[in-house]
């Protein structure tokens, strides 16, 4: 290392990410669910969940049922022809989107933007349909990402569709290699 000091500790290599996108108006501070700011979960705190309602300038967006695969096509086909982004699993509900892609050189923020963009741009809901900002949640080894997987696989089986409804999930390159 010809005596270069590293600063701080490595950071294992990412194997995937799981993003949470939600909708306008959806999980708001204070919610019954709990809420998160920063990374801190909360418990639920109706006083500022009503102040939030009050302060809405759109009534809440969801998307419908039968949408769904059709809004998930738009973001995943912007995904992966613009960013060239691996998507292991996506599932579309009502009120969020989960996604699990793999290692990007993209930052967090331009992928969501890309999805979130794509979404509005074919809706022309004119409107928001989103809430500012999202979740990330890491997967530094091959259980989290398959427990990431299968949890965002588990929306989907529970609507009634294919745990992998779009052609343009991949299996992700360990796959191949069995569960330690």
């Amino acid at each position: 290392m010809n005596g270069a000091r590293r600063k701080g500790p490595i950071m294992a290599r990412t194997l995937a990410t799981m993003l949470t996108m939600t909708t306008y108006g959806t999980w708001l501070r204070g919610d019954a669910r709990g809420w998160v700011d920063a990374g801190t979960v909360f418990p639920p705190h109706p006083t500022l969940e009503s102040a939030d309602l009050r302060r809405m300038n759109h009534p809440v967006f969801q998307f419908a049922d039968r949408d769904a695969y059709e809004v998930g096509s738009w973001i995943g086909t912007a995904l992966v022809q613009r960013l060239r982004t691996a998507i292991y699993a996506m599932t579309v509900q009502p009120w969020h989107v989960h996604l699990v892609i793999g290692p990007t050189r993209h930052s967090l923020s331009h992928v969501v933007k890309c999805a979130k963009d794509a979404a509005r741009w074919a809706l022309r809901a004119g409107r928001p349909i989103w809430a500012v900002g999202y979740d990330k949640r890491f997967c530094f080894d091959e259980a989290s990402a398959r427990a990431r997987i299968a949890y965002v696989e588990r929306h989907n089986v529970g609507c009634g569709r294919p745990a992998r409804p779009w052609p343009f999930i991949v299996e992700p390159p360990f796959a191949r290699t069995r569960p330690r």
